[in-house]
C-alpha cells in the first residue's frame, strides 16, 4: 500500500465537521466571555493570591468546642428538616399534578385526541408548574420571610413550591416516556387513573423517580442553607452570622458538615435504586 493510500485509511472522515464545529463553538462562546467580563488570570496576581491565602487561612483549625458543635448537631438537624419538610409539601403539589397533566393518563386521550376539557386543565396545570419552578426559592423565601416572619417556615415554604413545580415536570416527563401499552390496556378494560397509575407505570418507572425525588432532596438540604443566609433558618443562618464575624473555623466545620450531608443522601439514593432494581 502506498503512503498516500495509508494516510487516506487512517484519516478521521469527520475530522472536518469536527474542527468547524468547534470553531463555530468557539466563535459563539467569545462574546459571551467578554460580557460577563469573564478574566480568570486575575486569580493569579499577587493581591488575588495573598487575599485569598489569608482567606483559607482562617479555615484553620476548624472549630471544635462543644458548645459550637451542639449548636451545630441542632441547627444540621433543623436544616435537614427544613428540606424534608419542603419536599414533603412539594409532592403534595407535584403528585396530583403529575397524575392530572399526564397524558399518557388520560382517559379521553386514549381515542388519538383529548377532549377539549381535559386538554385546558393539562396546559393550565403545566403552566402552574412552569410558574412555581420558574421563581426560584431564594426570592419566595424573601417573600414568605415578609409574610411569616423570620425563621424555618419561609424556607419550608419557599421550598415545597419551587419543588413541587419541578418534581411533577419531571416526575410527568419520566411517566410519558416510558413504555405505556400495560397503562392504555388497563384504562381501556376500565381501570381508574390511579390504578392504571400503581399498575401500570409507577412499577417500571419506580427507580428513576425515587432516584430524582432523593435526588431533589440533596438539593433542597443545600438550598436550604442558602435561604438561611435571607433569615429562613436553619445551619445557612449559623454560616451567615459567622462570616461575617470573620470566624473562619467555625464556617470550616460547617462545610464540612454540609459535605457530611450530601455525602448522606447520595448514600441514600443509591440504597433506594439498589432496592428497587
Amino acid at each position: 500500500m502506498s503512503a498516500v493510500a495509508e494516510r487516506n485509511v487512517h484519516r478521521d472522515p469527520a475530522w472536518l465537521g469536527r474542527v468547524f464545529w468547534f470553531c463555530a463553538g468557539l466563535a459563539l462562546l467569545w462574546p459571551l466571555l467578554v460580557a460577563t467580563e469573564f478574566r480568570p488570570w486575575v486569580m493569579w496576581t499577587p493581591e488575588s493570591r495573598e487575599a485569598t491565602g489569608r482567606f483559607l487561612a482562617a479555615f484553620v483549625p476548624p472549630a471544635l468546642g462543644a458548645e459550637f458543635l451542639l449548636m451545630v448537631a441542632r441547627e444540621t438537624w433543623r436544616t435537614v428538616a427544613i428540606a424534608t419538610a419542603g419536599i414533603s409539601l412539594g409532592l403534595l403539589i407535584a403528585v396530583p399534578a403529575t397524575l392530572m397533566s399526564t397524558r399518557v393518563l388520560s382517559v379521553s386521550a386514549l381515542s388519538g385526541r383529548m377532549a377539549l376539557v381535559p386538554a385546558v386543565l393539562r396546559q393550565s396545570l403545566r403552566l402552574l408548574l412552569v410558574m412555581l419552578r420558574s421563581i426560584p426559592e431564594l426570592v419566595w423565601a424573601l417573600v414568605f420571610v415578609r409574610v411569616v416572619g423570620l425563621g424555618p417556615t419561609a424556607g419550608v415554604l419557599a421550598i415545597a413550591l419551587t419543588y413541587g413545580g419541578m418534581l411533577g415536570k419531571v416526575y410527568a416527563d419520566i411517566l410519558e416516556s416510558g413504555e405505556t401499552p400495560a397503562t392504555r390496556a388497563l384504562l381501556l378494560n376500565g381501570s381508574g387513573r390511579l390504578q392504571a397509575f400503581a399498575y401500570g407505570l409507577l412499577p417500571q418507572n419506580a427507580g428513576e423517580l425515587t432516584s430524582y425525588t432523593v435526588y431533589r432532596w440533596e438539593c433542597a438540604i443545600r438550598s436550604s442553607v442558602v435561604l438561611g443566609f435571607v433569615g429562613a433558618g436553619g445551619l445557612g443562618q449559623q454560616l451567615d452570622s459567622s462570616t461575617k464575624m470573620f470566624a473562619g473555623g467555625e464556617v470550616a466545620t460547617m462545610l464540612m458538615v454540609f459535605v457530611l450531608l450530601v455525602t448522606l443522601a447520595d448514600k441514600v439514593s443509591a440504597w433506594l435504586r439498589k432496592v428497587l432494581a
